[in-house]
């Protein structure tokens, strides 16, 4: 079986499948609450939860610094984030570990779980991923990397290639991981990029690796693998997953303007789950009973989390500020 050549255990696979399938039902709870009008905004993972299973399980939690983009969840729930974590967020409600309700869902940050917190503007996680990995070799934490992900319309900005072109030049221990999804917004790839995201790792001196990321093992042993390099102290690695994002960009979107209906179809048939659930029928480690109960388990899950969230309270008007102006007697440290 592919996954123990890889070092992975059969219940580690089966966890990986349990979250990629955690984070596809929290994304179509959160389709449905936007539509209903119970939340404001949310912006779609769906297609890519192989890609952030994979690349997640291949790192080490509470120990690498993590530095997620915003369609993240199923990462973000890989190394610690609860539904409850994720649902308290989308309703922008106080107990948001995030950002105590004053962020937009999607912008994660978590201390204890070293998830690093982001900002809107797309890629500017990338340059901080970097100053962690320089500050890990300052430190001599040579047990430690740091890893970002970003889409591959983020990265054509500035920040991705200053970011990069530091970390090889002093052999920083970090991961780039570009969420390959075809689409930056409503711009196709071929809009955006003449040639192949990945080769833009040899212009700057480091490791470039392209994979399937709709192949949650494939991505784990790249990841895996960028993991042991940047450690061994010989300097980054840029993995390209190549998935698609079947959801439209946001809730705010019409993807039915700039793609088609057969066009999402034909990859939703690839879809990254499915060929999990799949590989785990293959190799008898799971039945369809199994999954019909793991499907009315993480539905009675995300119905707990989605009505913990709405009944909990909204911040304090007071609490805007906090955080954005010192205070005399300390900033509180209100978030976990």
């Amino acid at each position: 079986m592919k996954h123990r050549t890889l070092g992975l255990s059969d219940e580690q696979v089966l966890h990986m499948y349990r979250v990629m399938l955690t984070a596809r039902k929290f994304d179509e709870r959160n389709l449905l609450l936007q539509r209903a009008g119970k939340i404001a905004f949310h912006v779609s993972g769906i297609g890519q939860e192989a890609a952030q299973v994979g690349a997640a399980f291949a790192l080490r939690e509470q120990n690498d610094y993590f530095l997620p983009y915003y369609r993240d969840y199923a990462f973000v729930l890989s190394v610690g984030m609860t539904l409850r974590d994720l649902m308290l967020a989308a309703f922008a409600k106080a107990e948001d570990p995030n950002s105590g309700g004053r962020q937009m869902p999607g912008h994660f940050s978590y201390k204890k779980l070293h998830i690093v917190t982001g900002s809107s503007p797309v890629s500017t996680q990338v340059p901080h991923a970097v100053g962690i990995a320089l500050a890990a070799r300052m430190k001599g934490q040579n047990d430690l990397v740091a890893f970002t992900s970003f889409g591959e319309g983020s990265s054509n900005q500035g920040d991705v290639h200053e970011g990069m072109n530091f970390a090889g030049v002093h052999k920083l221990p970090v991961i780039f991981m570009c969420e390959n999804n075809q689409y930056a917004i409503s711009t196709p790839i071929h809009k955006q990029v003449a040639g192949q995201i990945v080769d833009r790792a040899l212009g700057y001196g480091f490791a470039g690796v392209r994979v399937d990321g709709t192949d949650v093992l494939e991505v784990y042993a790249a990841v895996k693998e960028a993991r042991e390099r940047g450690v061994r102290g010989d300097g980054p690695t840029l993995i390209e997953a190549v998935t698609y994002r079947i959801s439209p960009h946001s809730t705010s979107d019409d993807d039915m303007l700039y793609r088609t209906k057969e066009e999402v179809d034909f990859h939703r048939g690839k879809d990254g789950l499915a060929r999990m659930k799949q590989y785990l029928l293959d190799c008898g480690l799971w039945t369809e009973a199994d999954d019909e109960a793991l499907h009315s388990e993480l539905k009675r899950e995300v119905n707990e989390a989605t009505q913990y969230a709405d009944l909990a309270p909204y911040p304090r008007a007071e609490d805007t500020l906090t955080h954005v102006y010192a205070d005399e007697e300390g900033d509180r440290d209100q978030w976990r």
